[in-house]
């Protein structure tokens, strides 16, 4: 199971929120790729950015921060936030990110998603955050009345082959992964399935790759020294 130490950006800081409650943040440093060089040294290949200002008004506040990423950590970076055009995503993927996620345009603009993932195989994700099993978007503000199992079971169809789901509740409270819904996923077939939200321990990495899954995210776990990334990679691998 691959490992993906996150950073969030907002106004070009590393922070971390709620359940996704912007109204409680937690700055963690004002130098992104210092973070992202720390994770790399520690081991790391990936890393999974999400531009916070993006996933509330859709531009691309902080791309010249994503952009220097892509360029001098050494990392393979996947991004989620402020891609819900075909000139954003684009716009990211010429930069040298690896993976575009697309959240909110995956639902609003299915043709869209549909369309990237056939001009770029393997190179578009879908990023689906769920709250009481309905899809969030827009920031997770907004929840809507798609069932969320339902939206990832669709996606194989749709040329997509790699979603990033987040159960809100669990996100940012180090409270545990939601297993059980990551055992359903993970029996989609022609879909790879990375973790996100609640991992807070060395233990929720070794129950999650216990279940084959293709990734896993950590963020807060990481800064709030909960879990070391060696370990973490070393759990992932199943060592």
């Amino acid at each position: 199971m691959l490992i993906f130490p996150a950073i969030d950006l907002r106004d070009g800081q590393v922070v971390r929120l709620i359940e996704g409650d912007y109204g409680q943040m937690t700055v963690y440093g004002s130098d992104p790729l210092s973070v992202a060089l720390s994770f790399r040294e520690a081991g790391a290949q990936y890393l999974h950015v999400v531009d916070l200002d993006a996933a509330l008004d859709g531009g691309q506040k902080n791309f010249s921060v994503i952009e220097r990423l892509a360029r001098e950590s050494g990392l393979a970076i996947e991004v989620g936030g402020g891609a819900r055009s075909e000139e954003s995503a684009r716009r990211y993927l010429d930069a040298g990110i690896s993976r575009v996620i697309l959240g909110s345009a995956a639902v609003e603009k299915p043709e869209l998603m549909e369309k990237l993932a056939k001009a770029y195989p393997g190179r578009i994700a879908a990023g689906v955050d769920a709250k009481d099993g309905f899809v969030a978007i827009h920031g997770w503000k907004t929840i809507t009345d798609i069932p969320s199992y339902s939206f990832v079971e669709s996606l194989p169809g749709r040329g997509v082959n790699t979603v990033i789901y987040t159960d809100i509740k669990r996100d940012g409270k180090l409270m545990g992964p939601n297993l059980d819904a990551y055992r359903r996923l993970n029996g989609i077939r022609g879909l790879r399935v990375i973790a996100s939200g609640g991992i807070s321990a060395l233990r929720d990495v070794k129950e999650l790759a216990a279940l084959n899954l293709y990734g896993a995210i950590i963020g807060k776990a990481l800064y709030e020294k909960k879990l070391s990334l060696p370990d973490a990679l070393a759990a992932g691998k199943g060592e």
